[in-house]
């Protein structure tokens, strides 16, 4: 398995398998419409490329693991290992959680057409809130919670309990109520799960107009 795995990395990374390389494979099969493989060996051999190319493909191949792959290998330190899990762990999740949020909250912005700004880190600390729209001179605080699925919002509604008396202070301060919006990838998008939230902070910025 280990060894299939390398010659698959290595022939898509080379691009061996590229059609300027082996033919327009899909399109020659169906072609032939064989019975046999041996049938759909001698029509590729004899219509698309022949043996001698294909011999010629794995040498190449041979070369790039043994050679290129080799050398590539060698040039790993210790510390390279160590800084790219760090980099897949920490950077990068942070990175798509960042991504996520900023494309929630700039959904939500051309939704209810309100400027959304981030909110001070004081605010982050004292009230629980990412996120603020100021209206007169009063506030509504968001706060952007992305989920894996929705099966997991149970769990932040608990978080959303005990961050309760922190809202109402907030509200005490600043006029507006906060508002949790849980965000969830469905498909290549980035959507907003508890969608009823979006009328509720609708009727809060007409309540403070």
């Amino acid at each position: 398995m280990a060894k299939e795995w390398i010659l698959n990395s290595a022939t898509n990374r080379f691009q061996l398998n590229f059609k300027r390389n082996v033919g327009a494979t899909s399109e020659a099969i169906r072609k032939c419409a064989p019975k046999s493989l041996e049938e759909w060996q001698e029509y590729y051999f004899t219509n698309v490329k022949s043996q001698e190319h294909i011999i010629e493909l794995g040498k190449k191949l041979y070369v790039k693991i043994t050679e290129v792959l080799v050398a590539e290998i060698d040039a790993i330190t210790e510390e390279d290992c160590i800084n790219f899990i760090k980099e897949l762990v920490i950077d990068r999740t942070y990175d798509g959680y960042v991504r996520e949020i900023k494309t929630i909250y700039e959904q939500l912005q051309e939704i209810l057409s309100v400027k959304i700004e981030p909110a001070p880190d004081e605010w982050d600390r004292l009230f629980n809130v990412d996120f603020f729209i100021k209206i007169n001179d009063k506030y509504i605080g968001l706060q952007i919670k992305p989920v894996s699925q929705v099966s997991s919002i149970p769990e932040i509604y608990k978080e959303k309990e005990i961050q309760h008396k922190s809202h109402i202070e907030f509200t005490k301060n600043y006029g507006g109520k906060v508002f949790y919006l849980y965000s969830c990838k469905q498909g290549d998008k980035k959507i907003i799960v508890n969608t009823e939230v979006i009328d509720e902070i609708k009727a809060e910025i007409t309540k403070l107009k």
